[in-house]
């Protein structure tokens, strides 16, 4: 396979990958994109690349910038922006986490508050505030654990994962 084969199934595989994080297809293979390239590029570099338009170049990148993973670099007598991911992979992997914290669980965890409100005597409704007060204590955990992680330095989250798999 040469340089130019492995880069398509890269940026192919990781655009399929995006949707397991929540973001389109178009967003991860910007991002793959941007990974693996040895500069910054230009959104026309990307639209070219990826033979995309302009306005979806620009609406994804923007995205890729709110969401921590792509940071615009100026360069001298250049006005175009130019664009680099983060390569360091357990910023990327913090940065996807706390998004997808906001976006999914922080939500459903202030609908489960607002549901454990529910009152009632009939036994539906005593099951009806077992099952969310179970799924709130879950979803609090779940949210605690992931910000001990997003706070936490690479080598603890090696360390500790290498010792729960033995």
């Amino acid at each position: 396979m040469d340089i130019q084969e492995g880069k398509e199934k890269f940026l192919q595989s990781w655009g399929a990958l995006g949707s397991s994080w929540g973001i389109n297809r178009t967003m991860a293979q910007i991002h793959a994109l941007l990974l693996i390239s040895p500069r910054a590029l230009s959104a026309d570099d990307v639209i070219g690349e990826l033979q995309i338009s302009r306005g979806n170049a620009n609406m994804n990148l923007r995205a890729l910038i709110d969401w921590g993973l792509v940071y615009k670099e100026l360069k001298p007598g250049e006005r175009k922006e130019f664009f680099v991911a983060e390569k360091d992979m357990w910023e990327v992997i913090k940065s996807i986490i706390t998004q997808r914290k906001k976006k999914e669980l922080e939500p459903m965890i202030r609908a489960l508050d607002e549901l454990a409100s529910v009152e009632g005597h009939t036994p539906e409704s005593e099951e009806f505030a077992r099952v969310i007060k179970d799924i709130k204590m879950f979803s609090s955990k779940a949210d605690s654990t992931l910000e001990t992680l997003v706070k936490a330095d690479s080598n603890w989250f090696i360390g500790t994962f290498m010792k729960m798999i033995k």
